[in-house]
């Protein structure tokens, strides 16, 4: 990887809680599964062995993923930043467009972005834009939609 993957504390502990479940959980059910399934005789017409071997293949390659991720992963404390005053990683920034709409954008890491809720992934477009920006800043981002222009116009980090 050539950029650290910055992630919050909350954001780490929910990679790792689906690695112990898919692991400690998941796979041995359905090694078991596929083992019965095996004994039952032809494993060409065999669904529960064929649907097993396929899911334990996806459960595999999530795990490796998730296990890449965990290892380059740098968790930062938002809670701890000492400028509060700019926009940084955890940071929770309210920005207003042209048309003084509104947005409340919180700037997480790439694994735990959730456009939806208002968690924007360190590396996209709006939250690169953002980055180091102070109340009052107007910042460019190109979008699919175009060009926009937002103003910083407030700038909140957790409670440590």
């Amino acid at each position: 990887m050539d950029r650290p993957n910055y992630i919050t504390p909350a954001g780490y502990a929910a990679l790792r809680a689906e690695y112990d479940t898919l692991f400690a959980t998941e796979r041995p059910a359905l090694v078991e599964t596929i083992a019965w399934a095996a004994g039952n005789g032809d494993r060409s017409e065999n669904g529960d062995y064929i649907y097993g071997r396929k899911r334990l293949r996806e459960i595999d390659r999530r795990l490796g993923w998730l296990s890449k991720r965990m290892k380059a992963a740098k968790v930062v404390d938002p809670s701890r930043q000492e400028d509060r005053t700019r926009a940084w990683f955890g940071a929770t920034v309210t920005v207003a467009d042209e048309d003084d709409r509104e947005r409340v954008l919180t700037l997480v890491g790439d694994d735990e972005a959730d456009a939806g809720a208002g968690r924007v992934g360190w590396n996209a477009p709006i939250a690169r834009a953002l980055r180091g920006a102070a109340v009052g800043d107007l910042r460019r981002v190109e979008l699919p939609a175009g060009l926009r222009e937002y103003e910083v116009t407030g700038i909140s980090y957790p409670a440590g």
